[in-house]
């Protein structure tokens, strides 16, 4: 079995075909998939998808681009719709300074708010971060001194400093269809090097399709394709790859039923 870590199954290009989608992830042998929340007010919209298929699950956040039009919900907030039982993460929060969505100030104090309401739930935290590693790697060691939390830096592209510095924290890393790239190498040297207990495989779906699919529509289906060049560079056969991320994934998601 291999696990979809986060996928967008609420986005228009989905809209359509959501059964298909949820068909073909399951005759690949995906047992979960997460889709996850871009904005906390649009969160009954993933709920209806979690709620229609059993093996979906969905977390609860303010993606960094729109951390000004929701700036300001408190973690408290964000615990309390961590309650329903289909909810079982936070995020993605965090911090993107590659586009000019969301303020930097309004980024930070939504990843802080988000890191909280991780610390208190004891539920992950989906971390998005680009092009903001000194940053990221800041607010990280800032509020692990205020006491632990769970999380993964999600669809990884950062450098080996800030992925290290996050495994040392006890954090993961994720892993998208950008791992099988021609000019990912410095991604996959890293990949190789990562402890085996702190990867896991994603889709980032509708983006970034893997291999033979990029260009295309990606689908939670196309993980295996991630997880074959994951196996393939750290030199471990696909069951061994699909075995480990899918242990990371359910110690991890520790709400998710395995």
């Amino acid at each position: 079995m291999l696990v979809d870590s986060h996928c967008h199954l609420d986005f228009p290009d989905f809209a359509e075909d959501l059964d298909g989608i949820v068909s073909r992830a399951r005759a690949a042998g995906i047992g979960r998939m997460v889709t996850i929340s871009t904005r906390v007010r649009r969160l009954k919209d993933l709920l209806a998808i979690a709620e229609r298929y059993d093996d979906v699950y969905c977390s609860v956040g303010t993606h960094p681009h729109n951390a000004d039009e929701e700036d300001g919900i408190a973690p408290d907030e964000l615990i309390a719709l961590t309650q329903h039982p289909k909810v079982v993460a936070l995020g993605e929060a965090g911090l993107d300074y590659f586009y000019d969505d969301g303020s930097p100030e309004a980024q930070a104090r939504g990843f802080r708010a988000h890191i909280a309401a991780a610390r208190a739930t004891g539920l992950p935290l989906v971390i998005h971060t680009r092009e903001a590693d000194e940053d990221c790697g800041r607010i990280l060691e800032e509020e692990a001194a205020k006491g632990s939390f769970r999380a993964v830096l999600h669809c990884y592209t950062g450098g080996r400093e800030l992925a290290l510095k996050a495994v040392s924290l006890g954090l993961y890393i994720g892993f998208t269809g950008i791992l099988t790239f021609k000019k990912s190498e410095a991604l996959r040297a890293l990949a190789a090097e990562l402890p085996s207990d702190r990867i896991l495989v994603e889709t980032d779906s509708p983006y970034l399709a893997p291999g033979k699919f990029r260009g295309k529509r990606n689908e939670p289906a196309y993980v295996v394709e991630v997880a074959k060049v994951l196996a393939e560079t750290r030199g471990v056969s696909l069951e061994e790859i699909s075995r480990q991320t899918s242990e990371n994934f359910f110690r991890l998601f520790s709400k998710v039923k395995a």
